[in-house]
């Protein structure tokens, strides 16, 4: 259910990628959206009735969290991906910029998307026309005046250029991604990096742009590394609920003991359905709309 936050509480702003999580979209997936499966790249047919299962479960460990969950109604054609609603949208601090897929079979969810935000309060301030496109997935705020962005199959220079002007007092800055494996397996920049507080971040280490890395270096921001053998696994796709308390894939072991070693608190969501099979970790299910500054 959407609908607009009380009055003289504020209902959007998220130029954070730690503070305290306040309100969230999601998208529960479709009675028979997973039918498409192959065409949108899944690794495997999803059992729908696990899928929905597992996706209630993780929404309630955010509302246990304390965010207020703002479900998409928009409808959609069968598309299993819409569960992954980080991606069609970025929500700063003036409202939503509607973003323009890079993978053409997702490019009907910003419409949608837009009319779940203005449903729920949050504005469209600014929109992407063709030729760019940028993917939620490729931006990460490190802090609400600096968003990081991948430059890759899915986020493309226009796209760039087209965020710098909607953010006109936010330094934008752009790194390459590297080819991996190549245009028909994403890789966004948040599946190399995610924030757990304003000082510490975890990273794939082996993949990380160079320059981020300086930069995280230059900014005095602790990494916490991934080990090889659970990046496969979403190892470092987590999503910050407050600072130093995250929401990650259950199991990837080594990496949840590093990351209490530095002094987060780990929860875990069962995921073989809604990440596993479509790539897509807990920060991919999630569009923030307000976390606390």
């Amino acid at each position: 259910m959407t609908h607009d936050a009380a009055p003289g509480v504020r209902a959007f702003g998220c130029q954070s990628m730690t503070g305290r999580l306040r309100r969230v979209l999601v998208r529960p997936p479709a009675r028979h959206g997973g039918a498409s499966w192959q065409a949108f790249g899944w690794r495997a047919e999803p059992d729908p009735v696990v899928l929905a299962t597992e996706h209630e479960a993780f929404c309630t460990i955010l509302a246990d969290a304390g965010a207020e969950l703002i479900v998409a109604e928009a409808p959609l054609p069968a598309n299993p991906d819409a569960i992954y609603v980080y991606d069609p949208a970025l929500v700063c601090d003036a409202g939503a910029l509607i973003l323009r897929p890079g993978k053409q079979a997702r490019r009907d969810e910003p419409d949608a998307m837009a009319a779940d935000l203005l449903a729920a309060g949050v504005p469209v301030v600014g929109s992407l026309d063709a030729p760019a496109t940028a993917e939620g997935g490729d931006t990460l705020w490190l802090d609400e005046r600096t968003l990081l962005v991948g430059y890759g199959y899915r986020t493309n220079g226009p796209g760039m250029e087209a965020l710098e002007r909607m953010l006109p007092d936010v330094d934008v800055v752009a790194f390459d991604l590297p080819h991996h494996r190549g245009p028909g397996e994403v890789l966004h920049l948040m599946s190399l990096i995610s924030p757990l507080d304003d000082d510490l971040v975890l990273v794939y280490l082996p993949l990380l742009p160079v320059r981020l890395a300086q930069l995280l270096v230059e900014r005095g921001v602790q990494m916490i590394e991934v080990p090889d053998e659970e990046f496969e696994t979403m190892g470092p796709n987590v999503l910050a609920l407050a600072p130093r308390v995250a929401l990650a894939l259950h199991g990837n072991d080594r990496t949840r003991r590093r990351m209490e070693h530095a002094g987060v608190e780990v929860l875990a969501y069962g995921g073989k359905e809604i990440s596993y099979k479509g790539d897509g970790g807990p920060t991919c299910l999630t569009r923030p709309i307000l976390r606390d500054h």
